[in-house]
């Protein structure tokens, strides 16, 4: 489980959390971030990747809380999901506390599935079914993975494809 915590104590303070799990066979992988705005106009994002493949089960669970007298507080969640096969599963449960009437909090989730179209398609183009999916994660979690430095992003582009090993055929 990991669940980490901001709490936006001073006026316009910001607060952000990325976050990836990634959730194999047997695996429960429970993900989430808590964001509580105690201030004026603070601004919160909450950015969640996940993956699942195998039966493995991701679950996005969050809090944003907005308290009384924090006026002009603003948060944005977004929660993806990317199943690699029929047996996949994730799960989202956001969860809003506003005692501001003039607060501005909204929340988006996605779930989407490798296609076979997008699999023949780089396939066509000379890559294995392992390089293709490999690929397809990747451009996935991209968004999280620019922000990291050179040498960690190069890693973790090696990591998922370590993950991708084994996964078809």
């Amino acid at each position: 489980m990991k669940y980490p915590s901001v709490y936006l104590m001073g006026p316009k303070a910001s607060g952000e959390v990325l976050s990836v799990a990634y959730a194999g066979p047997g695996q429960v992988q429970d993900a989430g971030a808590k964001m509580v705005h105690c201030a004026p106009e603070t601004t919160s994002t909450i950015v969640s990747k996940s993956i699942s493949k195998e039966g493995g089960l991701t679950s996005y669970r969050g809090l944003v809380k907005v308290e009384e007298g924090a006026t002009g507080a603003k948060s944005f969640v977004r929660c993806d999901a990317l199943l690699l096969d029929e047996t996949a599963i994730s799960e989202t449960r956001p969860y809003m506390e506003v005692g501001e009437q003039d607060a501005s909090i909204g929340h988006e989730a996605t779930v989407s599935k490798i296609g076979d179209d997008q699999l023949f398609y780089l396939m066509s183009r000379g890559l294995t079914e392992v390089q293709a999916m490999g690929m397809i994660v990747n451009g996935f979690i991209e968004p999280v993975t620019r922000t990291l430095p050179m040498e960690y992003a190069v890693e973790w582009s090696r990591l998922i494809e370590l993950q991708m090993e084994g996964s078809v055929g």
